[in-house]
């Protein structure tokens, strides 16, 4: 068990959005969060991250994780699409919590982010202005600075949206052979084509927790069968827009 919520409730001003919250995610797991606009998903990571505490319940953390060690992608606002940083100074930024209060990043720090901007291949664009980047290469470059928080958990909030057909598909390539290489990947998305395709467990949420188990349990309830007509449903009326 590397993360464990046990009777959690969320909310925010103390107002309870979600009660009763019980799920448990293992060392290498991918596991895609699912539900209606407005439902928690994006206050559950800001929980799971302890930007927020849990109005009632326990989240844990086991197999040597630390809550600072956990690579986030968040959604990108407008504001952060247009930050007037180098690529190289905002991938360099997700060392922040590894640095502390020295004032430098030493050598292996700088090794590590070189590494890691190879690896997704992003490593031309280091001297680049962020804002100048298309969509498809800020997310790279946002997915970089996660990792270079983490070596065992990555929790994605939305990591493809406004993304074309084809960078969406290079993105969750990306992110799957991440998983494959053992980092635990914790995904909001409303996306059940590639849920289907790439997840392990599904935990879908509403104002009370629907599911939470396998993707095939997940496709074979009622819940499951109906989210992902709607989701198909509202893909196909997106495109033909």
């Amino acid at each position: 068990m590397q993360l464990q919520c046990s009777d959690v409730s969320l909310g925010y001003e103390g107002k309870v959005i979600m009660e009763h919250l019980n799920f448990t995610v293992n060392q290498g797991d991918y596991l895609y969060i699912v539900g209606e606009n407005g439902a928690g998903k994006s206050t559950l990571m800001k929980t799971i991250l302890g930007l927020r505490s849990p109005l009632a319940g326990t989240i844990s953390f086991s197999e040597g994780l630390q809550q600072t060690e956990i690579g986030y992608l968040p959604q990108q606002t407008l504001v952060q699409r247009d930050f007037p940083a180098s690529v190289g100074e905002v991938v360099m930024s997700g060392l922040l919590n590894k640095r502390g209060i020295r004032p430098y990043y030493n050598k292996e720090e700088k090794k590590r982010v070189h590494q890691i901007m190879e690896r997704l291949e992003i490593l031309d664009l280091k001297k680049k202005c962020y804002r100048d980047l298309s969509g498809g290469q800020q997310q790279r470059v946002l997915l970089c600075r996660a990792l270079c928080a983490t070596e065992k958990m990555l929790l994605l909030d939305e990591p493809v949206a406004g993304l074309d057909p084809k960078i969406t598909a290079q993105m969750y390539e990306l992110i799957a052979d991440l998983n494959g290489e053992g980092i635990t990947v914790i995904m909001i998305s409303h996306d059940m084509n590639a849920a289907c395709l790439y997840a392990a467990h599904i935990l879908h949420i509403a104002h009370r927790p629907l599911f939470f188990g396998t993707k095939e349990e997940y496709l074979n309830t009622e819940i499951g069968r109906a989210f992902t007509e709607v989701a198909r449903q509202e893909g196909e009326r997106t495109w033909d827009s």
